[in-house]
């Protein structure tokens, strides 16, 4: 586990990232405060303020009316606490929203304003995973249709060529 005290530099523009306490989840966030605006969460951080009824009082404070620098969103980005390239991966099944994933140690880095955005997708966790169950359904279930059609047809296309078969040799 990363030392929680430790500065870490930004993902996106490289700058120093503050620690920022939020006292309800009890943990320190690190924030782009004097560059791009990027929040990194460390692992399982960021279920703490996915949902709209959680607190982010504390970072929007911290980045209310301040200007930021521009960065490349779709540049590659380095996980600050381990060193591992991060994967971009979708918010939702929408793919409008990019989120920096590390699958090495399970940091997320959010650009300016894509917490507010995510937040404001779905009502709550469960919302989310229930439109994820439909798109998988509706996807992968189309495809195994398929799938089992074309199975039914070569066995069927099988059971006459038993048939054939067996009329001509006899039983």
């Amino acid at each position: 586990m990363a030392d929680t005290l430790k500065t870490i530099k930004c993902p996106a523009c490289g700058k120093d990232m503050e620690k920022v306490f939020i006292p309800p989840a009890g943990i320190n966030l690190d924030i782009c405060t004097q560059g791009c605006g990027g929040i990194y969460f460390d692992n399982r951080e960021f279920n703490d303020f996915d949902e709209k009824d959680e607190d982010i009082s504390k970072i929007i404070e911290k980045i209310n009316n301040k200007e930021f620098i521009k960065v490349d969103t779709s540049a590659e980005r380095i996980c600050p606490n381990c060193g591992a390239k991060m994967v971009k991966n979708s918010s939702s099944i929408d793919n409008k929203i990019e989120v920096d994933e590390c699958y090495s140690c399970g940091g997320k880095f959010l650009d300016r304003d894509e917490l507010v955005k995510i937040r404001a997708e779905y009502d709550t966790e469960e919302q989310r995973s229930e439109d994820v169950l439909r798109y998988m359904y509706k996807t992968v279930g189309q495809e195994l249709g398929e799938l089992d059609r074309q199975y039914a047809k070569n066995v069927a296309g099988r059971s006459m060529i038993q048939k054939l078969f067996y009329k001509i040799v006899g039983d």
